[in-house]
């Protein structure tokens, strides 16, 4: 039996009864939320993935996270190094997320370090080894920004601006934020998928395909006939959410 609990259609999942979406023949998909800088919670998926894999083993898994993997939590440089680390052994999609924009944003304008910290920079920052004070003033944000692009990987900044905005599998189409009503998925606008909320969150209309996002966080895994969203608000509540899609099955992994 799959490692975890069988999602149950709701009454709002009516389509869902004449023909359940599926993923691609031979495919499992792992899909990850939004971890911002949780590196704990991150590693105890990843072992239970492993786990999960180990017991059912399967043609081809692809693990496929939904971005925002830095900021609030407390360790975003580690969640990259073990992001980094994990594409050298599985087959891994990495989205971006409307945080992951900040770091170039940042690098490139400093002065944007009074919007960013609201987001969780300043943990960003810290993670890396930079402590600035509680209100940096222009000569600070400059001189911030240069430390943070002296001691930023390489390898970190080059993953950062690989991220690619969506993936489509199967009935599937994975994104960070949503999609735009009305427009055609292969049409869609980054600001969009990166960034949308009530217009994709309140709109019943089938997207042609179920979109699997986050950025939005929810008290636990929201599941509707259009859409899905997988963002449990990790960095404060402990809970990284991954969603197992295999065929017409959909069950959520268990982690304990």
């Amino acid at each position: 039996m799959p490692d975890g609990r069988s999602i149950f259609r709701s009454p709002s999942t009516s389509r869902w009864d004449r023909q359940l979406p599926s993923t691609a023949d031979g495919v499992r998909i792992y899909a990850i939320g939004d971890v911002h800088g949780r590196a704990d919670l991150l590693a105890a998926v990843l072992a239970r993935i492993d786990d999960d894999l180990d017991r059912r083993p399967v043609h081809r898994s692809i693990e496929v996270f939904v971005g925002d993997y830095i900021d609030r939590g407390p360790a975003s440089r580690e969640v990259l190094d073990i992001l980094l680390a994990r594409a050298r052994s599985r087959e891994t999609v990495f989205l971006k997320g409307n945080h992951e924009t900040y770091v170039d944003d940042f690098l490139h304008d400093p002065a944007m370090l009074a919007d960013w910290r609201s987001f969780g920079g300043f943990e960003t920052l810290m993670s890396y080894g930079i402590v600035p004070s509680l209100n940096p003033n222009p000569e600070e944000q400059i001189e911030l920004a240069a430390r943070f692009e002296r001691v930023l990987p390489m390898a970190h900044r080059q993953w950062l601006g690989g991220l690619q905005t969506s993936f489509m599998c199967g009935d599937y189409f994975f994104v960070h934020a949503g999609v735009r009503p009305g427009v055609p998925l292969e049409d869609q606008c980054d600001s969009d998928l990166l960034l949308i909320r009530e217009d994709f969150l309140e709109c019943t209309d089938d997207f042609s395909k179920v979109v699997i996002h986050g950025h939005t966080p929810v008290p636990q895994l929201d599941v509707r006939a259009n859409r899905i969203n997988i963002d449990t608000g990790a960095y404060a509540t402990g809970r990284l959410t991954c969603l197992i899609l295999e065929g017409p099955q959909m069950h959520r992994l268990r982690l304990g």
